[in-house]
């Protein structure tokens, strides 16, 4: 029961109000840990309730630290404007009942809210590392302040190239600190990240390295890739989805397929980072709401999509980066539904099959 963590009665409020009861086990594992001051080092699949891990303790901390100060006293790193929205959203509900005040900062829209809000005070701060560069080059955030940082999907964040940036903003931040650093899987680079940052950290790992989901069931399809497309087609009409995701390698192939997918009278529509925050917010609700059937994604603007019981995730091309594979399909399969992950495989790509075979630890099975 989270009344055994010795939160604070507005925290344990909201809880029971969000209809949390039982902690999952990265939130039984990780939550003692931070509140008792120690550094974190945490790897668990995604959709096992990892951001509520570090927000619950990180909002308890703060709130036991009273009245809001002019510069931020918590700072959440993460690598995708969705996913910052997501974890804004969380901490929000979970805050509630507390005297607490948040901002969210992103790339791609204005940034004249985000300095108004900075400049009325605030205790925490989530943000992609880009756009909180450019606050804090422009001096409009002060860091020096900062008692807890969390790094959330650090794995991604080194793959999309945001190390040089990530290392400006720790030169920023004061050496006392508490720092957590929390990953759906874990490579070298990123154990050495975590011994440049944390000090004598508790290593909590949830799941096996690297591990799918328990619930997802793997298929792959043989095809060549110029059939790829009416493949596809028959198996999202055929099969009746109620919902699909399908993982496009490139920008300009997300949108060739999603206008593919329309003609063939798919609802559907494609998000990725050349879209306008306002056009990947709108195709994201519209996908949950169901006005539309297919959400074509590429892997940087899918990281941090919650949606809950989503059924089907589709490989319409395999990932580069085997790992890559383990973070797409963890879309499905989530808080103990059931999920289908589907990859279509071409000649080309069969290489990149047994590379994901070798990181699963197992052969998926071929699709009669």
């Amino acid at each position: 029961m989270f009344k055994e963590f010795s939160l604070c009665e507005p925290l344990l409020r909201a809880v029971e109000e969000l209809g949390y009861t039982q902690p999952t086990p990265i939130q039984a594992r990780a939550i003692p840990v931070v509140l008792e001051g120690r550094d974190l080092l945490a790897a668990a699949q995604t959709g096992t309730g990892k951001t509520a891990a570090f927000a619950l303790p990180l909002l308890e901390r703060l709130q036991a630290k009273g009245a809001r100060q002019r510069s931020p006293r918590a700072l959440i790193l993460v690598p995708t404007r969705e996913l910052a929205a997501q974890v804004s959203e969380s901490c929000r509900a979970l805050a509630r009942y507390l005297p607490l005040r948040g901002a969210l900062i992103f790339g791609g829209v204005s940034a004249n809210p985000q300095l108004q809000a900075l400049s009325a005070g605030v205790d925490l701060v989530i943000a992609t590392p880009g756009r909180l560069l450019d606050h804090l080059q422009s001096r409009a955030i002060d860091l020096s302040q900062i008692e807890l940082l969390v790094l959330d999907e650090a794995d991604r964040m080194l793959d999309m190239g945001f190390i040089r940036a990530i290392r400006r903003i720790l030169a920023a931040l004061p050496k006392q600190r508490q720092s957590l650093l929390f990953s759906a899987t874990f490579s070298e680079e990123i154990r050495s990240l975590a011994n440049g940052i944390l000090r004598d950290p508790v290593t909590i790992e949830v799941a096996p390295r690297n591990a799918p989901p328990e619930l997802v069931d793997h298929r792959v399809y043989h095809v060549e890739a110029g059939g790829k497309h009416s493949l596809l087609s028959s198996l999202l009409v055929d099969g009746d989805v109620r919902q699909c995701l399908v993982f496009t390698r490139t920008k300009h192939g997300a949108n060739r397929l999603a206008e593919r997918l329309q003609r063939d009278g798919l609802a559907c529509a494609a998000i990725h980072g050349n879209k306008s925050q306002a056009a990947r917010t709108r195709a994201l609700d519209d996908f949950k709401q169901g006005r539309i059937r297919v959400l074509v994604a590429t892997d940087i603007a899918a990281r941090g999509l919650d949606i809950s019981e989503l059924p089907q995730v589709v490989n319409f091309e395999l990932p580069h980066v085997p790992e890559d594979y383990v973070h797409r399909i963890g879309r499905t399969g989530r808080a103990g539904a059931s999920g289908e992950a589907i990859s279509l495989v071409s000649r080309e790509e069969r290489d990149r099959l047994r590379a994901i075979e070798r990181l699963l630890g197992r052969t998926i099975a071929v699709a009669a």
